[in-house]
């Protein structure tokens, strides 16, 4: 009896771990019976008295003189209220990229540390660069639920292998596995606003459906105070950790129409004035020095002037839409601070705003209506191509993105852009806000220490009033690497407690060493553009002298050359220590290895419905540049069934084969700048049939399209382009279904599905 009783105590102890209790010696007396017996029960984690909530938005590809907050034309009033009621820090930094920046803000690691060294699309098989982040890496999130917090994920998630981004997982690198009970959001670098691709937990979802007027973030705002209704009702006084990641302001750049127009004509002046403007009121607001000055314009950007009537209203629009999508992101977020408000608690809720890098200018020179180009090599889609959007700029259909002189303008004051180790590429503007913790008399001011992005997770530990476990499940823990910025809260002129900080991303390079920064870009001055230029030999280092020169305008190099080789010699340090090597800054050849190790390897691959979908692109059969057969077999009905058979893809680029209206139709997208239909002459019969489409590949990236109903030829044509790396970094291979956007617009109506689909062969010639 007695050892039932030590095994049922053992079972409680292991339930009670996994709900938030930790194993205790057990303190009461085990007799023969009840009555002589003395019960004793685990005590569960309980959080320390009075601890706060923790709220952290983390926007896309924001720059440091965007919002209103730093200076920028965009009005953002929530953040705007938050810095009047915590501080702006103008010192801060980031990895200059979303992937590694999301993984680092979480762990308190550097990114090579934690094998984020770039994007998981393009990771590779080395340490520093493996997407795989080791379990000795427990973030923020993983420490508080074990604390006692509830933990909550909303929105973009996108640094899990993109071959792991299935329902298949495995989890481990899913929010669930990094610590976050609950999770809605993308596990993508993007998507669309208006019909996202959605997950709840490990559950797909389509939550756009069926619903008019429908905006991701209105969706997310909605989850954010329904998930904190949900905990007080549950548990009135357990501190939550929320994560609320939007996919704004990375492209495509949508909002509804109503937020776009407030800004129409707000923009004619230019981004060259806007730099002006921009810099005044940052320097009128003390957030960069005064005497500051504007770096130079990119020389690969024109000069407003210099542009005809025609492009500077095309180039307006496009900031027009993004203005729309940032300040209405703005509002949004606002709701969930009102209802914090509302509940009594925000004054106890440590809340942090900042981007994960600065403004993308992947966009181009000329902006661009489908930011698929980039990936696939066609930067810079012309004028002509894109003004045909004009009027519908914001919505639906595109996957939108400003000119990089507009991406320069919201960088302000600084030079380049996202992916650089210059400041234009990691220099952002943060947030900290916590009434409570933070004396009213220092609310609004400005702090000016040097800090990272790796300094979030030890500086939400120290307010949390927790320490960061040495062992985590039987794993000893590396140390942080970041440093808090607890410090600086209410002494801000205290010194600089982060002296030394490396950046990496691409090849670009950098070091920062108590007020000096030496780098050097490596992809060059142009990010629209897919791979390097040159070799890590070429690349030329510059110097500059942040104390002195807080925009990266002059370059001292040749004036210091001793300090340049002492900070080069710090990097080579710093990235022998922190897993940098090796160097490489080709996009295009990473994402497409990764493809292909990615995908299946059969030549042969069956899907059966009814949910044979969601699967990641580079999980789906590789059929890019091969020839290729899609082998449908339907059972239809005497009054016919319009559905999809298969799909990859969707606006932004792809492929689809489904019947409407009676015949078979296959549809090719390349990259939106030329759709192929090619419709079947004649009608899908009643009964059981096979519906097929061969590709025959004739020259590198061409072939032959042919579709067939029970093996008689019934259509044919050529397509002259085919899709070299990707049909989308969000879209995913559907069966049966689209779950995504259509691969041509207006054509059929999501949810499209088939019911007459009964199996789906893909034949892949391998040669």
């Amino acid at each position: 009896m007695k050892k039932a009783l030590n095994i049922l105590f053992a079972i409680v102890c292991a339930i009670a771990m996994t709900a938030g209790v930790q194993a205790q010696e057990f303190k009461g007396k085990i007799g023969k019976t009840l009555t002589d017996s003395e019960e004793y029960w685990p005590e569960p984690v309980r959080p320390p008295e009075g601890a706060p909530n923790v709220l952290v938005w983390l926007i896309d590809d924001m720059g440091y003189g965007h919002s209103s907050a730093f200076g920028g034309l965009t009005p953002m009033p929530t953040i705007d209220r938050l810095a009047e009621n915590g501080l702006r820090y103008n010192n801060f930094h980031t990895t200059a990229l979303c992937s590694p920046s999301r993984a680092a803000i979480a762990a308190g690691r550097n990114h090579h540390n934690i094998g984020m060294g770039s994007h998981s699309l393009t990771a590779m098989g080395f340490p520093g660069y493996n997407a795989h982040p080791p379990e000795s890496a427990k973030g923020f999130g993983d420490i508080l639920k074990r604390a006692g917090w509830s933990t909550m994920f909303i929105g973009k998630w996108d640094h899990t292998p993109q071959w792991e981004s299935t329902f298949a997982g495995p989890f481990d690198r899913w929010p669930s596995g990094d610590g976050w009970e609950h999770f809605y959001g993308f596990m993508s670098g993007d998507m669309n606003n208006f019909n996202p691709i959605m997950w709840m937990d490990q559950t797909p979802m389509q939550p756009n459906y069926d619903k008019p007027g429908y905006h991701v973030n209105e969706d997310m705002a909605d989850t954010a105070i329904r998930w904190i209704s949900m905990l007080r009702a549950s548990a009135q006084k357990k501190p939550f950790v929320m994560f609320w990641a939007t996919g704004a302001v990375h492209a495509p750049h949508q909002a509804p129409r109503e937020w776009i127009e407030q800004f129409k004509g707000k923009f004619d002046m230019g981004y060259d004035k806007a730099r002006e403007m921009i810099l005044a009121n940052q320097i009128q607001m003390g957030i960069v020095p005064k005497g500051t000055k504007l770096s130079p314009r990119d020389p690969e950007i024109p000069a407003w002037d210099t542009l005809n009537d025609q492009e500077k209203a095309l180039y307006a629009r496009q900031m027009e839409a993004f203005a729309g999508q940032l300040t209405y992101s703005d509002y949004e977020f606002g709701r969930i601070l009102d209802y914090l408000e509302r509940i009594g608690e925000l004054d106890n809720t440590l809340v942090l705003f900042t981007s994960d890098n600065g403004g993308s200018a992947e966009g181009g020179l000329h902006g661009t209506f489908n930011e698929n180009g980039f990936f696939n090599g066609v930067p810079n889609i012309p004028y002509e191509v894109n003004s045909q959007y004009m009027n519908q700029w914001g919505n639906r259909v595109g996957v939108w993105h400003v000119t990089a002189g507009w991406t320069q303008a919201g960088n302000t004051p600084f030079q380049y852009y996202k992916q650089s180790a210059h400041r234009g590429g990691n220099a952002d503007p943060l947030v900290i806000s916590w009434p409570k913790g933070i004396d009213k008399k220092y609310h609004g001011q400005i702090r000016t220490q040097y800090s990272h992005i790796i300094d979030i997770a030890p500086t939400i530990l120290e307010a949390a009033g927790v320490e960061a476990p040495n062992v985590i499940d039987g794993i000893e823990q590396m140390p942080f690497d970041g440093v808090p910025m607890n410090y600086s809260f209410e002494d801000p002129k205290a010194e600089d407690r982060r002296t030394v900080q490396y950046y990496e991303l691409f090849g670009n390079r950098g070091i920062y060493a108590d007020g000096w920064t030496a780098v050097t870009l490596h992809r060059g001055k142009r990010p629209w553009v897919l791979n390097a230029e040159g070799t890590v030999d070429d690349d030329v280092w510059e110097l500059y002298n942040l104390k002195e020169d807080f925009s990266q305008s002059n370059n001292v190099a040749d004036k210091y050359p001793e300090k340049l080789t002492e900070l080069k010699a710090l990097f080579e340090k710093e990235a022998e220590e922190n897993n940098v090597y090796p160097l490489d800054g080709d996009i295009g050849p990473r994402l497409a290895k990764m493809q292909a190790i990615a995908a299946p390897q059969d030549k042969e691959l069956i899907y059966y419905p009814p949910a044979a979908i969601r699967v990641h692109e580079s999980a789906s059969p590789p059929v890019k540049n091969k020839s290729h057969e899609f082998i449908a077999e339907v059972n239809m009905p005497e009054d016919g069934d319009d559905g999809m058979l298969v799909t990859a893809g969707g606006r932004t680029a792809g492929y689809a084969l489904f019947v409407k209206n009676g015949r078979l139709h296959y549809v090719y997208n390349y990259i939106g700048i030329e759709r192929t239909m090619l419709t079947s002459s004649e009608l899908v019969p009643a009964g059981k049939s096979t519906l097929s489409m061969t590709f025959t590949k004739t020259g590198n990236f061409e072939g032959d399209a042919e579709i067939f109903i029970n093996g008689e030829s019934v259509g044919k044509t050529h397509l002259s382009k085919t899709v070299p790396a990707t049909f989308s970094i969000e879209e995913t291979f559907d069966v049966g279904e689209d779950t995504g956007s259509p691969v041509i617009e207006d054509v059929y109506a999501l949810p499209f599905r088939s019911e007459a689909l009964q199996k789906l062969t893909v034949k892949i010639d391998k040669n």
